[in-house]
């Protein structure tokens, strides 16, 4: 089962763009229903950033294409899966990045 959540955004008044890529993370952590995941890019790309729980299957796809050069957000909403473990991998200009983030409910 596959669930995706399309809010994304970028934080606006930053006339600063990150030195590296960074993949924070997620706040609040534990989380009940929803919880935000932020990341910077230094440079315009492609982004995948998906959520797998502890099986390695996938749960949910947050984002999934290209976003400028900045300081990004993208917010989980998991009411529908149940307590546990999950992981957050983002992938992007060759390099991968993973956090792992727990559900109570």
């Amino acid at each position: 089962m596959t669930f995706e959540r399309g809010a994304i955004t970028a934080t606006e008044g930053t006339a600063e763009v990150p030195q590296a890529y960074a993949l924070a993370q997620n706040y609040p952590n534990p989380f009940n229903p929803e919880t935000a995941i932020r990341f910077d890019l230094p440079q315009a790309g492609a982004v995948r950033l998906a959520v797998y729980d502890v099986l390695g299957r996938e749960v949910a796809l947050l984002v999934d294409g290209y976003l400028p050069a900045g300081r990004h957000e993208a917010v989980f909403e998991a009411a529908q899966l149940p307590s546990g473990v999950y992981v957050y991998r983002m992938e992007t200009a060759g390099r991968t990045f993973t956090r792992t983030m727990l559900l109570l409910k």
